[in-house]
C-alpha cells in the first residue's frame, strides 16, 4: 500500500522525474510478511514504456524484515540498485508526452535468505538472485500521464 497514491490511482507529480516533478520516491508499506522472512526486496517498473523491456524505476533490497515500509523520499533502510535512468535509487515517472497513462508496478518480495548483492545491482541481477527464495510477494500499481 502507499500513502502517496491509491492502488490503480494517479501518482502525484512530485514523484515524477526531474524537470517534471521533484523525483521524490513515494511511500510504500507492507504487512503480513510470512514467517521465515529474512530479507525484503522491492522493484518498480513501467511495462507501458515504448521499448521491448519495461522501464525500471526502482530496485531496492537488503530491507530487514522488521521494516514495515519506506516513507516518501527515504529509502535509507534499503540498499539501492540501478534503474534504467542508469542511476542508483528512485527515478520517477516520465512517460512520453501524449503517450497516455502508464502503469507503475511496485512489487515487494519477502525472501527466505539475506541477499549478497552489491549496491547498484540491476533488476535482472536482483530477480536472478531471488529466484527460488521468494516466500511471499505483493504489490501496488500507480499510474502517471503527461
Amino acid at each position: 500500500e502507499s500513502e502517496s497514491f491509491e492502488h490503480q490511482g494517479a501518482i502525484p507529480r512530485r514523484h515524477a522525474y526531474r524537470g517534471e516533478g521533484e523525483n521524490v520516491s513515494p511511500a510504500i508499506a507492507w504487512r503480513g510478511l510470512p514467517e521465515g522472512t529474512r530479507d525484503i526486496a522491492l522493484v518498480c517498473d513501467d511495462p507501458d514504456a515504448p521499448r521491448p523491456e519495461p522501464w525500471v524505476h526502482w530496485v531496492l533490497f537488503g530491507i530487514a524484515p522488521e521494516v514495515a515500509g519506506l516513507p516518501a523520499g527515504d529509502a535509507s533502510a534499503a540498499v539501492a540498485g540501478r534503474n534504467t535512468w542508469d542511476e542508483s535509487g528512485w527515478g520517477g515517472p516520465l512517460p512520453p508526452e501524449g503517450h497516455g497513462p502508464h502503469r507503475y508496478r511496485f512489487r515487494v518480495y519477502a525472501l527466505d535468505r539475506r541477499l549478497d548483492l552489491a549496491p547498484g545491482a540491476t533488476q535482472d541481477e536482483l530477480l536472478g538472485a531471488i529466484r527460488g527464495h521468494v516466500i511471499g510477494e505483493g504489490g501496488i500499481v500507480g499510474t502517471y500521464e503527461r
